[in-house]
């Protein structure tokens, strides 16, 4: 297939899938389910092609599409892939096919559910292969709204609430990130050859890689820019969306969520925030550390206190994804020269974070399915109420563990990869908060333990609705098995997804450095002119 038509097909189809759709009768509720499947798994076996196409050794963008969308104001329709966005886009084609798989317990007005569905998967593969500005914040937009009826019409009893709660934060984070991209858009006409401004978003990270952005305009836009993706990482204090829109989504949306929606924060931060603001990345260096171990420890606190089984797992997501904004964020400048210091450790942090991202995909999708496989049979996710599961589910309950345990960064899984490549980079930034990150390795265990304890062990289940616990069927274990399979096989093999990374982030922070020493020397030269 033409590379360059491969992105757009794949990016799209969901969204022609969703539109055949209306041609289903009304009542083949099992047909259209089905045809959904299909499209996901076409898209999946897209993003494999892709795949198999994608020269690792190459750094830049491959496989681009650069089409005039709207001349007047130098928007283009523009796609490409590296090695930072493609294992997005394979987690998040895998994580929708799985949860296309999931959705077989979704009865309610099924054709929109799935309509939806697709159209949201759309979304998100546009934001991780768009490279014009404008085409990333459409895409980034056109999430909000299938994600907010997901949750508004098929989640749980509080679902306006949390459907509405959703949307607010991630419109004000859509908002400050327009107010940051008009600063850039405007702001390149100076330092474009033909003094026109641009969206695209590869040659605005080549002129910020030659100062072309002043100090100022890189911390203010910095800032912006972070918390917007920040609210979809989620980071404290913008997370608190988070777990009420899991409580409330059903068991397919709450595995979008946590498997790829969160993801979009991290690479917003990666892809945008950090190229285009190197100076104001390392202005803002030690705080974003610091709060990301904030994150680590807090949420894994704030985890250990809940009783809702899946208000549980939301909010281990809180600390795990705070290893990702640790490791993006440990680039360290010595304060005599202004270099960069021990950047091996920063790719190292860099590429964790990656990997975190990835890893966190996997086992955090896999923990909301398995909570909602037993949410299904016996209507409740109260941890006081549980017990005894293994008994009653010996089959359910292994894969669960398996699970549970990659979520928890056991070794051989796809959880400790991420984690320890952070922390050992956090070591050469600051021993302290290194020290801090790592006891969050204790408390994660300490409550996936506690709730394995409650869950699966001890005497047998004679809760609520305990005549209902059948033991997990076919559809249920097959998506079970992928992701404990994929658990296995990242956290064995990371080379897997590191071999596509290394080469795309080892030129990023190169650029980043470049990036910041052209700013700092432009700054100090104006300073010495403009000094008595």
């Amino acid at each position: 297939m033409n590379e360059t038509a491969l992105l757009s097909l794949t990016i799209f189809l969901p969204t022609l899938g969703a539109f055949a759709l209306l041609f289903f009768e009304k009542k083949a509720v099992e047909g259209m389910r089905v045809f959904s499947l299909v499209v996901t798994a076409i898209t999946f076996a897209l993003t494999l092609a892709m795949w198999k196409q994608f020269d690792p050794s190459v750094a830049g963008m491959q496989m681009q599409t650069s089409l005039v969308w709207i001349a007047g104001w130098n928007i283009n329709y523009q796609l490409g892939v590296d090695g930072i966005s493609l294992p997005l886009v394979l987690l998040t084609s895998l994580v929708s096919m799985l949860a296309m798989v999931a959705s077989w317990s979704i009865t309610k007005q099924v054709r929109g559910y799935l309509m939806l569905f697709l159209l949201l998967e759309t979304g998100m593969l546009g934001v991780f292969l768009a490279l014009d500005f404008f085409l990333f914040y459409v895409f980034w937009e056109v999430m909000l709204l299938p994600m907010y009826f997901l949750i508004g019409v098929w989640g749980g009893p509080r679902r306006e609430y949390a459907a509405i709660k959703f949307f607010l934060y991630t419109l004000v984070g859509g908002v400050l990130m327009l107010i940051a991209m008009l600063m850039f858009y405007f702001g390149s006409a100076q330092s474009t050859a033909t003094g026109e401004s641009i969206f695209d978003l590869l040659t605005l990270m080549e002129i910020a890689e030659v100062g072309g952005f002043d100090r100022t305009m890189q911390i203010t836009a910095f800032i912006l820019l972070f918390i917007g993706f920040a609210i979809k990482l989620p980071s404290f204090p913008f997370h608190t969306w988070l777990p009420d829109a899991h409580v409330e989504a059903p068991t397919p949306i709450s595995m979008i969520l946590a498997g790829v929606l969160l993801k979009m924060g991290g690479y917003g931060i990666i892809r945008i925030a950090m190229p285009l603001c190197p100076y104001g990345t390392q202005y803002a260096a030690y705080v974003l550390v610091a709060l990301g171990v904030f994150n680590i420890i807090y949420g894994a606190f704030a985890a250990m206190a809940q009783t809702d089984f899946k208000r549980l797992v939301a909010y281990s997501s809180v600390s795990h994804m705070g290893y990702v904004l640790v490791g993006l964020a440990v680039w360290k400048i010595s304060e005599a020269s202004g270099a960069t210091v021990g950047r091996e450790y920063w790719v190292l942090g860099v590429n964790g974070a990656m990997f975190q991202m990835l890893g966190h995909g996997i086992s955090s999708a896999g923990m909301f399915f398995m909570v909602g496989v037993v949410y299904d049979r016996v209507h409740h996710r109260d941890l006081n109420k549980f017990g005894g599961l293994m008994q009653r589910m010996p089959h359910y309950s292994g894969l669960a563990m398996v699970i549970f345990f990659a979520g928890l960064g056991l070794p051989g899984l796809c959880g400790f990869i991420g984690e320890i490549a952070v922390v050992l980079s956090a070591w050469s930034f600051s021993p302290l908060l290194a020290i801090i990150a790592a006891s969050g390795v204790i408390l994660t265990a300490g409550y996936i333990l506690w709730t394995i304890q409650r869950v699966y062990l001890g005497p047998e289940y004679k809760g609520p609705h305990a005549e209902e616990l059948t033991p997990i069927n076919g559809r249920e274990a097959s998506v079970a098995y992928v992701l404990a399979v994929m658990a296995i096989v990242l956290g064995v093999y990371p080379e897997l997804m590191f071999g596509l990374m290394r080469t795309s982030i080892d030129t990023l922070t190169i650029s980043l450095a470049d990036g910041y020493d052209a700013v700092r020397v432009i700054g100090d030269q104006v300073g010495a002119v403009l000094s008595p």
